[in-house]
């Protein structure tokens, strides 16, 4: 009945390579975000994995969301043929190595923003409302004085998540790019 059709024709369309690179990147930043965000945040492990995970995930959604709307624009006329040459068959021209490192760096700072707004909005959305206790109002100096550490404190704690967030995003982009001059150097010898 299926003695006609061809499986392995639709295998050599569909970018599984792509895919799978991804699946790859995903399977190296998970940990390494997981295991700063243990370490610097002192979430315990389960937590720590759990933030990585949903970050991850929710930020790779967005920008192949964000690529997908981008691509039918005008914004990739010029870079169109030597990105399917990239992402296919791991062959670029010379001409495409500054929009590289220019997307490099928007993806980079692009990811980082998403990846600290997804924290944050976690983190709120997951914590105990019953953990908050109201403060009375300052009466005197000295009240005041403490409520005014107490707020630049949390503003330190802020740039903490912040700090945290650049530290994981660019270890694992570290890593991530790490695989992927270690791919190049492997397809070159290859070939």
């Amino acid at each position: 009945m299926l003695d006609g059709l061809d499986f392995s024709a639709s295998f050599r369309v569909f970018p599984f390579g792509v895919i799978l690179f991804d699946f790859l990147f995903l399977l190296v930043a998970i940990p390494v975000e997981a295991f700063i965000l243990n370490r610097r945040l002192k979430f315990d492990k389960r937590t720590a994995s759990f933030y990585a995970i949903s970050m991850n995930v929710f930020s790779n959604v967005i920008g192949w969301l964000i690529f997908f709307i981008l691509e039918p624009t005008n914004f990739f006329n010029n870079y169109k043929s030597q990105l399917i040459n990239f992402l296919l068959y791991n062959r670029l021209n010379d001409q495409v190595y500054g929009g590289i490192v220019m997307a490099a760096f928007i993806t980079f700072f692009g990811t980082l923003m998403v990846k600290f707004v997804l924290l944050r909005i976690f983190i709120l959305a997951l914590s105990n409302p019953g953990e908050k206790k109201s403060e009375p109002e300052p009466e005197d100096t000295i009240l005041l004085q403490r409520k005014t550490r107490r707020g630049f404190r949390k503003g330190w704690q802020s740039t903490s998540l912040f700090t945290t967030t650049l530290i994981a995003n660019s270890l694992s982009y570290s890593a991530i790019t790490l695989v992927v001059i270690f791919r190049i150097f492997a397809r070159t010898n290859n070939v």
